[in-house]
């Protein structure tokens, strides 16, 4: 919704309209005019917002770091959580996971043939050999932040190593695709095209998505896709981009018993790494990694 041009910015910057974000809002107008799906004002963070989700996003990554300093063979998923929990809260933030919509650990942990949203157990113990998706989101003063990472407990076969590697190309391939005023779809198009150009196939069931003020906001992130198509990308969007990868197909299914983790179909492989993008005005910039 456009605003008088003499009255102060709604982006909290203090200047006037028409000095600030006048033109942008006149430019995203003149995309959604032309039949392209446009972004809220929501989903356009001030900058007060993305300074505060940055300092979210540094006890996210910080997370992410003490986990990697500790991971090992021998220990249980219980116990990586409760070092998601240790640092997380010792940092002045809370784990976004716990008791969100009933999940009930403070970070997900995806093990082998798990896709995603592996609940931490104390009978879960990791061995050599096994790759680990460790995912953590944080609340600091409101504002979230996430991001993922794989693990490769000891020594693995040239299989898994190989599927780890590739989807943290897909990661960064799909990460080259942002831009101011480019699309959405972009992204998915060039994760899918190198995912399968290398025998892999990609996970549509779940994807990538906004964050910032609220955990789960638009837009959605496919990791599959054609190019051009899609909600445009501005600068002040954040997102997560986390592209879930198979050595096998990409059907997956859900745990009926516990109503969070997803599976391979077919028992294969699966990888994932997760990284928070903010939109710029001349490309993006990582904030949890």
């Amino acid at each position: 919704m456009m605003q008088n041009r003499n009255e102060k910015c709604w982006c909290g910057s203090g200047q006037k309209y028409k000095k600030c974000h006048m033109e942008f809002d006149e430019k995203i107008k003149e995309y959604e005019l032309k039949g392209h799906i446009v972004p809220d004002r929501y989903i356009i963070k001030t900058p007060m917002e993305i300074d505060k989700i940055k300092e979210s996003a540094v006890v996210n990554t910080g997370v992410l770091d003490y986990v990697s300093q500790n991971i090992k063979a021998g220990m249980s998923t219980e116990d990586i959580d409760k070092l998601v929990y240790k640092y997380t809260t010792e940092n002045g933030a809370i784990p976004a996971p716990l008791n969100y919509e009933g999940f009930p650990k403070s970070c997900c942990t995806s093990l082998n043939n798990e896709v995603c949203h592996g609940i931490p157990d104390e009978n879960i113990i990791l061995k050599d050999g096994d790759i680990i998706n460790v995912d953590v989101s944080t609340i600091k003063d409101g504002y979230f932040s996430d991001a993922s990472r794989m693990f490769i407990i000891g020594e693995t076969t040239e299989e898994a190593r190989k599927l780890v590697e590739v989807t943290k190309e897909c990661l960064e391939i799909g990460i080259a695709q942002v831009k101011p005023w480019g699309h959405i779809g972009d992204i998915g198009a060039a994760i899918q095209e190198y995912a399968e150009e290398r025998g892999y196939s990609v996970v549509t069931m779940f994807g990538g998505h906004g964050i910032g003020n609220e955990f789960h906001e638009e837009p959605f992130v496919s990791h599959v896709g054609r190019r051009d198509t899609g909600m445009l990308m501005v600068p002040g969007m954040v997102f997560t981009i986390e592209p879930m990868i198979n050595t096998g197909r990409p059907q997956v299914y859900v745990d009926k018993k516990n109503g969070w983790t997803s599976y391979t179909m077919d028992g294969s492989l699966s990888a994932q790494w997760e990284h928070q993008i903010l939109v710029t005005e001349d490309g993006c910039e990582i904030i949890s990694f």
